[in-house]
């Protein structure tokens, strides 16, 4: 697919969301819907949790301290914003940042698999065990972060593609702990090693 078509599909699917086309309670209540945001042609696509407040203002992701956060360590692997694609699974703030309830999981996934079925990211990078899970249910981030692996994603026709995945502590735990951010760092640090590898 053309970067051009890439984009005009996912502007459409970012129309439905700012449109707030999901039928969930989140998507009236919040301020500002965040679709999300990127390169259509992104190697690396990253998937949060849910908005923040900050998010909800800006309606735009990771825009606060941990949006900082997350561009200085993309920074240190050569890396801007704009060449990455960035998202949460639910597209809509919870009320007082609370954790997103299952059904509300459920109504976002389809819209998700859309974006990533779209920009075919060599590697999505769950930031956090929350988004983590919705993918691994049973996996612990503890033992997860930095190593990479592999499920599979479900396209709006019900077929599945494979994709390859990584898991990292979400950048927000990692301001209020020194030591998760060192492995923040060091798992970061992995990323241009397993694209080589996954590009072979």
């Amino acid at each position: 697919m053309k970067l051009e078509q890439k984009q005009a599909k996912l502007n459409a699917i970012a129309k439905r969301i700012m449109n707030r086309e999901i039928d969930i309670d989140l998507a009236k209540d919040c301020l500002n819907p965040v679709p999300g945001e990127g390169n259509a042609n992104a190697e690396l696509m990253f998937i949060g949790e849910a908005p923040g407040a900050q998010e909800d203002k800006q309606g735009r992701p990771f825009v606060g301290a941990s949006g900082k956060f997350l561009a200085e360590m993309l920074e240190g692997i050569g890396l801007k914003r704009e060449d990455v694609f960035i998202t949460n699974i639910v597209k809509f703030r919870p009320p007082e940042n609370r954790d997103p309830k299952p059904d509300e999981i459920k109504a976002c996934m389809p819209i998700l698999f859309e974006q990533i079925e779209v920009i075919r990211p060599k590697l999505l990078i769950f930031l956090g065990r929350h988004s983590m899970n919705v993918f691994f249910p049973k996996l612990k981030i503890s033992e997860a972060h930095g190593e990479m692996i592999k499920t599979n994603v479900q396209k709006p026709d019900g077929s599945e593609f494979e994709q390859n995945c990584l898991p990292l502590y979400h950048p927000a735990a990692a301001l209020y702990n020194g030591s998760m951010r060192k492995v923040l760092l060091e798992d970061f640090a992995k990323i241009p090693k397993l694209l080589e590898i996954i590009k072979k």
